[in-house]
């Protein structure tokens, strides 16, 4: 076979055999109707998973250049013509492709936005409600309980533009008066931002285990910002014991924790791992973006705020545009409704989990 693979180029080993393939079939290597090789067949020669090599092939279905047979495989289809094949788009190296998880499914998304932009059309040009379109909103509820364990409304739910742009509504939200504690050490953004902010701010230095009990007694800060599983840069996973103790320190100080659970759809000990909003949903605010679970450049992200702190998000915030485009949103919803964020997140499960025995 002809194809080859270059793993350390920084184009995906898709994307490399897709444009191979695409040649051959432009070029007429495989006239119409003419038997392509099987996927098990390139990955076992080339040296890729079945998943990787399911990529390139779904987008050569989907622009027409292969043609599925039920039980018999992919055979060469039209295509375009030839001479109108579109050239082989040398930008692509430049641009952000490093970021692009080899497992994303890039064709289903593809087609995701294809059917959005089908279903409503001028529909994605209408101005976004301010805490984001109900369709996303109701998905991410419905997500929630299945995949968190969350009984939360959608009208609960706020859409913005990543997770530091959120850290920034938690500070305008519950004021610049109070102190904020973070986990020593933190994702550094974390604590910029609050300071960015106006907020004071206060490391909790860290134990095995999470916050470290006697620091966090010792703590008089009124908000405290929390990543209980794979905390960044330490690694440490918050035990169960951890979590009741943050969420009993925040009911006696009348304190609000934030709950920022970035990584935590990935665990692969156990099915589900047990979040501090649903141990204290009346004084948590969680807060998640796609950026883990489908890739860094979905500048996505969301917070659940606790039913109590509703009136105060209107009243003072509710003001603001939504920061995430529609046509974003209603992309993101259909994901969602559709399955496929679930099937990309148990796939990414399974190769973590391969990874780690």
């Amino acid at each position: 076979m002809k194809y080859s693979i270059d793993k350390g180029a920084r184009e995906s080993a898709y994307l490399q055999l897709y444009r191979q393939l695409r040649q051959d079939l432009a070029e007429g290597v495989y006239p119409p109707g003419a038997k392509l090789p099987s996927k098990r067949q390139l990955a076992q020669e080339l040296g890729l998973s079945l998943i990787t090599v399911e990529h390139a092939l779904s987008l050569l279905v989907d622009e027409g250049y292969a043609v599925p047979r039920q039980r018999s495989g992919l055979y060469a289809g039209s295509g375009v013509p030839p001479a109108a094949a579109p050239a082989p788009r040398a930008s692509l190296p430049q641009m952000a492709l490093p970021e692009l998880p080899e497992d994303f499914p890039f064709s289903t998304f593809a087609r995701t936005m294809r059917r959005v932009l089908s279903d409503y059309g001028e529909g994605i040009l209408v101005r976004s409600p301010g805490s984001g379109r109900s369709e996303l909103r109701e998905e991410l509820a419905a997500y929630l309980l299945r995949s968190r364990g969350l009984r939360v409304s959608p009208e609960q739910i706020v859409v913005g533009s990543g997770a530091e742009y959120l850290y920034g509504l938690v500070v305008q939200l519950l004021g610049r008066e109070r102190s904020y504690a973070q986990e020593e050490p933190c994702y550094a953004a974390i604590k910029r931002v609050y300071e960015a902010n106006g907020a004071r701010c206060e490391g909790l230095r860290m134990g095995t285990d999470g916050i470290a009990s006697e620091a966090l007694a010792a703590s008089a800060a009124g908000v405290l910002h929390v990543t209980p599983y794979h905390s960044y840069p330490s690694g440490v996973t918050a035990s169960a014991a951890k979590r009741r103790e943050y969420a009993a320190w925040a009911r006696e100080r009348n304190a609000i924790l934030v709950e920022d659970d970035y990584d935590a759809e990935l665990a692969v000990e156990v099915p589900q791992i047990e979040t501090i909003a649903s141990l204290a949903p009346e004084r948590t605010i969680y807060l998640n973006t796609f950026s883990k679970t489908l890739a860094p450049s979905m500048r996505t992200g969301y917070m659940v705020l606790p039913e109590g702190l509703l009136p105060q998000y209107r009243e003072k915030l509710g003001f603001y545009s939504c920061t995430v485009p529609v046509f974003d949103q209603l992309v993101l919803a259909e994901f969602i409704r559709s399955g496929e964020l679930e099937r990309t997140i148990n796939r990414r499960r399974r190769r973590r989990r391969q990874n780690a025995d």
